[in-house]
């Protein structure tokens, strides 16, 4: 058996004691005022990354999908999809032949499309070549080839096809999230009861709210959507993800890195789906416009940024573990600290900096 103490991050409280694991178990929690001030976390759930450490999953090659699965684990992050940008069709056809296997692994817990069915006008940094408009017979093979390796993909409401897209995909056990989208509020709530349950990256790559056409943020928020929020504090203000996630609640709030290649690697010139990227002061942006092509975030930064901004502990541990676990449909397996969970856990310095991780049990 073996025994964590400190500060234990449960789904309701904090509770100072040990946390016993056996195996890839967590056994019990016993409270004891005497344990330390480590803060002990479930291990983070991302649902949104697109690399890290220099390797990228937007190329569908399997071996750079490891080590970026591999550098964001030693950053506390225990389950993974592997996200994709907007591609012709090939290459998402061959990267769900390459990542299936990974799956079965437990390397990646699936593969999140990110496009390329998204808003030209809303396109942010994706490659603007590969966008199109939903296509039933690519969705419905990708699913197929896939075996339940396909687990997210990202879609603009407003296009043309999209609402039987979203239904498609959430019929076939497939998370159907809204963005990268110039939809009004309607069209909006239209992609909502069409099955979508997630928003990509609140606030980014959307219609700015405005008070005589609430758009996509309002529309999303006031759905009953789960929505994903970037904290590194250059997508979003601390003020904004606090306000997002205290009116989404704990429950429907999801810290995402939508991290890049770049991520824990020095400044200079990267590519991200065909795309030059140039990073500074660890922000990235498309040498061509100036837009954010996605962060240098990783999930042990997110969470200590989220409780900077105002946000009890206990909820951004959620935010980052617990509700995207269940949006996997993972949530009687993983993503929280209970007994009979498989033990994935994170070890914070009090002041929430990454001391150790162990998944299923064992020390990464």
């Amino acid at each position: 058996m073996t025994r964590i103490s400190g500060r234990i991050v449960t789904p309701d409280a904090v509770v100072r004691g040990h946390l016993d694991l056996d195996g890839d178990l967590i056994t019990a929690i016993v409270p004891d005022d005497s344990a330390g001030d480590d803060v002990i976390v479930p291990g983070f759930v991302d649902l949104h990354c697109h690399g890290g450490g220099g390797h990228t999953f937007t190329t569908g090659s399997a071996d750079a999908a490891r080590g970026a699965a591999g550098f964001h684990l030693r950053h506390g992050t225990t389950t993974i999809l592997a996200s994709l940008v907007s591609s012709p069709f090939e290459l998402m056809r061959s990267a769900v032949l390459a990542y299936r296997p990974l799956v079965d692994e437990g390397v990646i817990a699936g593969i999140h499309f990110e496009g390329p069915y998204l808003s030209a006008v809303r396109c942010g940094a994706q490659n603007p070549d590969h966008l199109r408009d939903p296509a039933m017979a690519e969705i419905t093979e990708m699913i197929k080839i896939g075996e339940g390796a396909v687990r997210m993909m990202t879609v603009a409401p407003e296009l043309p096809g999209a609402l039987e897209a979203i239904s498609h995909l959430a019929g076939n056990g497939v998370l159907a999230a809204i963005g990268h989208t110039d939809a009004t509020y309607d069209q909006t709530h239209a992609g909502v009861a069409a099955g979508a349950t997630v928003a990509t990256h609140l606030f980014n790559g959307m219609r700015p709210p405005h008070h005589r056409e609430p758009g996509p943020v309002v529309g999303l928020l006031s759905s009953t959507v789960a929505v994903e929020l970037i904290a590194d504090n250059i997508h979003l203000h601390p003020g904004m993800l606090a306000f997002a996630a205290r009116d989404a609640g704990p429950d429907r709030s999801v810290l995402v890195t939508d991290a890049m290649d770049a991520t824990g690697m020095p400044d200079g010139q990267y590519e991200l789906g065909g795309q030059e990227v140039v990073v500074a002061d660890r922000v990235a942006r498309l040498a061509s416009n100036g837009s954010i092509a996605g962060s240098t975030l990783t999930m042990d930064v997110a969470l200590r940024n989220a409780v900077a901004a105002g946000l009890p502990l206990v909820d951004a541990a959620a935010m980052a573990s617990t509700t995207p676990a269940r949006l996997l449909g993972l949530s009687d397996r993983l993503g929280a600290l209970v007994p009979g969970l498989r033990a994935d856990l994170v070890v914070l310095s009090p002041d929430l900096t990454l001391k150790s991780v162990i998944r299923a049990g064992e020390s990464v």
